[in-house]
């Protein structure tokens, strides 16, 4: 199997004269770890970040903390998210605590510059998720974001399950929010978001239906996440990673698309990603358009443009 295809390019361009560009890698493949198609290095290795935390809930759901504490879809979506700390996203997060009998105190992630709570941090919602599932599993609180921790330990042997290798063998180190990331080869990203979307598995299916049913947990209003699952109606399932990591999955056809823009630009992954899915057919023109207009078009000066495709294997 070819490994490399030449890398994509987003260009910043000022009144059409390109002034900046950003490169790309990214992977498609499908539900039982084929790469599809490419454009880069297949074997590139990098923290998958953020779009990590649909797997992170999955100990939610197998340990039964959802039923035990009476936790719905909308609570879900939010454990899965990055949300920008809204009233509504802080209340969804302290509903969460509240059923399970935890203070907001036990909350680890940072409280973010010019906030007052930790209920406001955007990734305070997997935060209470691996609170509820070391409360209902008589778990230690206090030190949950330990590598060595059971919750950790839970997690990253639910994931190596998936891509059907031992958990150990990731190299981890601490996201920005103190808990443990992976670094992760780009075709297991993509067999990662390719499982979430294929059906075959009732916590990740049930995991699908959370997000796209409630996409504004996800992220929030104008977030690309939660526009690209609002207008795709839930076909496509999809979250962002810092540093450029953008992973979506087509949901019942088993493929996962992940990208990573070389230097973690955000607004490069955003037209990176359009690009790739209207190239792929999971994007009709008319939702590709309304897209590209919230996050191509960056002012009446500038704009951002996409040049290079996926080599198809």
């Amino acid at each position: 199997m070819r490994n490399h295809a030449p890398e994509l390019e987003v260009q910043l361009l000022r009144e059409g004269i390109v002034e900046s560009i950003h490169r790309i890698t990214a992977v498609v493949s499908d539900d039982r770890g084929r790469i599809l198609s490419l454009a880069g290095n297949v074997e590139t290795s990098t923290f998958i970040r953020s779009s990590l935390k649909p797997f992170q809930a999955i100990a939610v759901i197998s340990t039964g903390a959802m039923e035990r504490y009476n936790l719905n879809d909308k609570d879900l979506a939010i454990i899965c998210g990055s949300h920008r700390g809204t009233v509504e996203h802080a209340r969804q997060v302290f509903n969460i605590l509240w059923r399970c009998d935890i203070e907001a105190d036990a909350l680890q992630c940072p409280i973010p510059k010019e906030k007052e709570s930790r209920l406001q941090h955007n990734c305070s919602g997997k935060h209470a998720g691996m609170l509820a599932v070391s409360q209902q599993r008589h778990f230690p609180l206090d030190n949950y974001l330990h590598r060595s921790h059971p919750i950790q330990k839970l997690i990253i042997n639910k994931i190596g399950e998936l891509l059907g290798m031992p958990g150990d063998e990731f190299i981890r180190a601490r996201d920005d929010c103190g808990a443990p990331t992976y670094s992760m080869q780009m075709g297991q990203m993509a067999s990662l978001y390719a499982k979430l979307a294929s059906g075959s598995n009732l916590d990740l299916e049930r995991i699908v239906r959370a997000m796209t049913y409630h996409p504004r947990m996800v992220a929030g209003e104008g977030a690309f996440d939660t526009e690209l699952m609002r207008l795709t109606e839930g076909e496509l399932v999809s979250k962002s990673g810092a540093e450029g990591i953008q992973c979506v999955g087509r949901v019942g056809e088993g493929m996962g698309l992940a990208l990573k823009v070389r230097d973690g630009a955000k607004r490069a992954k955003y037209a990176a990603a359009i690009h790739l899915l209207l190239q792929l057919g999971w994007l009709t023109p008319s939702v590709a358009d309304s897209l590209a207009e919230q996050f191509l078009k960056i002012d009446d000066y500038k704009r951002l443009e996409v040049v290079g495709e996926l080599s198809m294997l």
